[in-house]
């Protein structure tokens, strides 16, 4: 891969990164492909194609509307890279840091495959940590 795709490849990844923050499923959902395939752990049988995609990432980001996404290595691959990254998610008062990579396939200027990698274990923890300090919380009103 030469020196100039090398950079629109990490530029695009960059701006698709970006997309997951905010609460934007209508722009995250148009860097895929229309028949695209999206895989992560929590959907490990994966979905495929927008109709099945955009209803996740809709649900997906409303839920997650502040974490942050940030690249920090790229490693070209024949079909597309492997992105490293780092995710800053907060819930509740804490904020925890999850580093992961995606296996990431492009056709005509999308991603036609995403399969993301990380161990969420931490994340599912805080999370049914700050579920139940919430039930606990409206139990005492």
């Amino acid at each position: 891969m030469k020196t100039k795709e090398i950079f629109n490849l990490i530029k695009f990844n960059e701006e698709f990164l970006e997309a997951w923050t905010g609460n934007q499923p209508e722009k995250l959902i148009s860097y895929y492909t229309k028949d695209a395939y999206y895989q992560d752990p929590a959907i490990p049988m994966g979905l495929k194609g927008h109709n099945q995609i955009f209803p996740y990432f809709k649900k997906l980001l409303a839920y997650n509307p502040d974490w942050i996404w940030k690249i920090v290595e790229t490693y070209p691959t024949p079909k597309g890279c492997v992105v490293k990254w780092k995710a800053t998610i907060p819930i509740g008062s804490k904020v925890i840091v999850e580093y992961g990579m995606d296996i990431v396939e492009y056709k005509d200027g999308k991603i036609s495959r995403n399969e993301v990698y990380f161990d969420r274990t931490n994340l599912v923890e805080t999370t049914k940590l700050y579920i139940k300090k919430i039930g606990k919380d409206k139990k005492n009103k």
